[in-house]
């Protein structure tokens, strides 16, 4: 068996497992990789590649199968997986003939101009950009014409990128160290840290990864980071840390000077935050598990936590959330979530943002963070949290404007990321002032 030939194998493997519950692609990749540990990188990247744009294109790949004669031509995985190359260039008709005779690929390649023909602009827009109807409902009553683009960007892979450990390395000597390695990458226009691989590399398997000099982290999220302002010195508290991508990056921006306090009700993933902390010579991080509530009730908080209250200079909530701002990186999201999943969002977003409001000292600030796009999970939420004692912070006040132009929504309150926009995850965010 070739090295193709086991990557194709793998690949129909994995979509014939996902497929039945859609559950997260990436775990089911992680164990196949630790079943076959003699591929190689090239051969683990096109595996990822190629699964990723099956699991995103299905819709669209089935529609352009779905006028073949079912007796004839049966539909099976590999036919799906050669109509996914054939309509992403990756394939030619003549080579999709060799591989199966059967099908009509030239019909299948002209899948676009049925596409095209659709009366019915929600469907047109979730066959041609591969979306479930409702999904494709909202972002058209939300984003209009734009809501095509935006989906076309959803079905393409991130970029590889990095975020420089400030407390280790500068991002223009981090460049150097790549080109040496013969990894060429480019400084983002955005974030301050940012640095994206022009081609793919095994980040985790570089030196400048073990010693902490990097961290792979998408820009918006870095973005989100550097509104929070975090001062060294400061008292910042990461709500919702996780495994700590953001903790990490308020840490560099604090200079490792104050106290940085990473709440999660997961303790597996602090436990990660607290090992990624050491890796990346932090020392002014404490971690500590807190208890899943309710939106209806009091959070009952660990004795050095609640000894906190009231006197926080930041507090970032970057809330759970239905991620779709995040498709590309997750595409099997768009199938495993349901419409009636985005009701219980919005209460669960303000009662977690509301108890952290406590944290937040007088002339403090609270920074809400979602990878959503919707308007529900998002402004729905901050209006709820603003007025009384919080008002919003316009964005140019904290990174100006020629930066806030680029990335602030038309009032100039909200970060508003978007892919097709700016080439980073779908991200939103707002900053909320505490009176003094």
């Amino acid at each position: 068996m070739t090295g193709d030939d086991k990557v194709r194998r793998l690949v129909i493997e994995l979509y014939d497992t996902l497929s039945t519950e859609w559950n997260f692609a990436s775990d089911a990749i992680a164990a196949a990789f630790r079943r076959e540990p003699d591929l190689g990188h090239r051969a683990k990247a096109a595996i990822v590649e190629q699964l990723h744009g099956l699991i995103a294109q299905s819709r669209r790949v089935n529609y352009a199968l779905s006028e073949e004669d079912g007796a004839r031509a049966k539909k099976t995985t590999l036919a799906r997986y050669v109509a996914c190359r054939l309509l992403t260039g990756k394939m030619s008709v003549d080579e999709a003939k060799n591989e199966l005779p059967m099908f009509n690929w030239t019909s299948v390649a002209a899948v676009d101009e049925r596409i095209a023909r659709e009366e019915d602009p929600v469907r047109r827009l979730a066959l041609a950009t591969s979306l479930p109807d409702w999904l494709a409902a909202r972002l058209l009553s939300e984003l209009g014409d734009e809501a095509l683009a935006l989906g076309q960007a959803f079905n393409l892979r991130p970029p590889q990128t990095l975020r420089v450990n400030s407390l280790k390395a500068t991002r223009e000597g981090l460049i150097v160290s790549l080109a040496k390695q013969q990894i060429e990458a480019h400084a983002t226009t955005l974030s301050k840290s940012a640095v994206v691989l022009d081609s793919p590399a095994n980040v985790f398997g570089l030196k400048l990864f073990s010693d902490g000099l990097i961290e792979m982290q998408d820009e918006a999220s870095q973005l989100v980071a550097e509104l929070v302002e975090p001062a060294p010195g400061s008292l910042v508290i990461d709500a919702c840390a996780g495994a700590g991508g953001k903790t990490l990056a308020l840490g560099a921006l604090m200079k490792n000077r104050g106290r940085l306090i990473a709440l999660d009700v997961n303790e597996r993933r602090l436990e990660e935050l607290r090992r990624r902390a050491r890796r990346a010579g932090l020392s002014n991080v404490r971690a500590f598990q807190i208890t899943p509530t309710q939106a209806d009730t009091e959070q009952t908080w660990p004795a050095d936590v609640a000894a906190l209250l009231g006197k926080a200079d930041r507090v970032l909530v970057d809330a759970p959330c239905s991620g779709i701002g995040a498709l590309r990186r997750n595409p099997e999201a768009r199938w495993r979530l349901k419409e009636e999943d985005l009701a219980r969002f919005p209460a669960e977003q303000e009662a977690i943002a509301r108890r952290a409001m406590a944290f937040v000292k007088p002339g403090g600030r609270l920074i809400y963070a979602t990878c959503t796009l919707l308007r529900e999970e998002n402004e729905g939420v901050v209006e709820k949290l603003s007025g009384g004692d919080f008002s919003l912070i316009p964005l140019k006040e904290i990174i100006g404007k020629k930066v806030a132009d680029k990335i602030a929504d038309a009032s100039g309150l909200y970060l508003k990321l978007l892919p097709n926009r700016h080439g980073t995850d779908g991200f939103f965010a707002a900053v909320l002032r505490r009176k003094k």
